[in-house]
């Protein structure tokens, strides 16, 4: 599996402005990593790619002013952590993006942002999004409305450079990622039940960085894994932090017979833990997904619909309304793929019911442009009386590139026309 596209992002911000060289081992060379690394540069900071994992990021200590507009492409994640970022230097900077991206919302980042006395103007809340240069923002106390490790990321960059106490308080648990990485560059914090502060005006030292696969681009397989593995599939060094694996329990509930075998090197408390997973087919069983593990599989949830749609019996899933604002709609895109291959379910506002069937009619899966909804619909073929054609599926390169090679090889039967 590809190399994780959150931590990547992570560690290509941080080690710009970090004093030294950070070495990145395992960087997902993906169209959205490599937009984040094409934007640094041209804020200054000199990135090194010896091999296509393998990054070295020397560190600018102060960025500078780009010449243009910063393109991120379809990378939301990048376009929300490079508003903290960029807030409290001493320049203006323009973030831009692909269709996709400037059709997302970003006040939800802009408005904590400017509480911190950043000046940001959006286009009725979207991109392009303008960021006045405030070297002088201030730490601020925060509860995030819902649970999101990009507006908490972004206020945690914004917030190295404040003056004083930045604290912010999640109401569920989000990705942890920036707060495991900060403190591999040597930065302080202090974290108890749902709270994270952090002290502003501390200084980041260069680390060596190795990051695990992606546990999101793994999903699919893991859910095509518990669907047609005639043998143990295995998937190896996959990150497992806790945060993110929610669908590994959603599966488990459902029946899926997975192992999370965990390998040796992951030590200290800012480390990432890593394993290999081993899947093997078995018959699943609808189920209601308990809302706490939902903001921890938000990622995997177009996957996940498809091992219900497979699933004996009915599957709700409620408090996914951020999926409504992801690279696209992806409950009215899942729904819509649904539709198309016969499998009778119900759209919600914030969630899906699924009747899953023993099989898949074929049919035409409009992707609308994201990557997630595109390989999920691949997926689902395993399931199908008949071939399913998927459209738009170019943004597969952004998360998984070799996406098809590796299908491919694990046996599902896939042709680009």
């Amino acid at each position: 599996m590809p190399g994780d596209k959150s931590i990547s992002h992570r560690a290509l911000m941080l080690g710009a402005i970090a004093q030294g060289e950070t070495h990145i081992s395992g960087f997902l060379d993906g169209e959205d990593c490599l937009a984040t690394a094409r934007a640094l540069a041209a804020l200054g900071v000199r990135i090194e790619r010896p091999a296509p994992t393998l990054v070295r990021v020397h560190g600018a200590g102060a960025l500078r002013a780009a010449s243009g507009p910063l393109d991120m492409g379809n990378a939301g994640t990048a376009m929300r952590l490079m508003m903290g970022l960029l807030a409290p230097q001493s320049f203006d900077a323009t973030l831009i993006g692909d269709a996709s991206l400037m059709r997302r919302p970003m006040e939800r980042v802009a408005q904590p942002l400017r509480a911190m006395g950043a000046r940001i103007d959006t286009d009725e809340g979207r991109p392009p999004v303008v960021i006045h240069g405030t070297p002088e923002l201030r730490g601020i106390e925060y509860t995030l409305p819902v649970a999101s490790a990009q507006v908490k990321s972004a206020l945690l960059l914004a917030g190295l450079a404040a003056r004083g106490r930045t604290v912010l308080k999640e109401p569920a648990p989000s990705r942890d990622h920036t707060e495991r990485m900060l403190r591999a560059f040597g930065v302080q914090l202090e974290q108890r039940a749902g709270v994270i502060a952090l002290e502003g005006g501390q200084s980041l030292y260069a680390a060596a960085l190795e990051v695990p696969a992606d546990f999101s681009s793994a999903a699919f397989f893991i859910v095509a894994g518990a669907l047609a593995a005639e043998r143990p599939l295995r998937l190896t060094n996959i990150g497992v932090n806790p945060t993110r694996t929610g669908l590994l329990e959603l599966l488990q509930l459902m029946g899926a017979d997975i192992r999370v075998l965990p390998r040796a090197g992951a030590t200290g408390h800012n480390a990432e833990p890593v394993a290999d997973i081993e899947v093997r087919g078995t018959p699943l069983r609808g189920i209601t997904a308990p809302e706490a593990l939902v903001p921890l599989a938000i990622d995997e949830l177009p996957v996940f619909f498809i091992a219900a749609a497979c699933a004996h019996g009915e599957t709700l899933v409620r408090g996914a309304a951020e999926l409504r604002v992801k690279e696209s709609d992806r409950l009215a895109a899942v729904a819509a793929g649904l539709a198309a291959l016969g499998v009778e379910h119900r759209l919600l506002p914030d969630g899906l019911w699924i009747r899953g069937a023993p099989s898949l009619a074929g049919g035409t899966v409009d992707s609308r442009g994201d990557h997630r909804i595109a390989m999920a619909f691949a997926v689902a073929a395993l399931r199908a009386r008949a071939p399913i054609e998927i459209l738009d599926v170019a943004n597969v390169a952004t998360s998984f590139p070799g996406f098809e090679e590796c299908a491919r090889e694990a046996g599902l039967g896939l042709t680009r026309l």
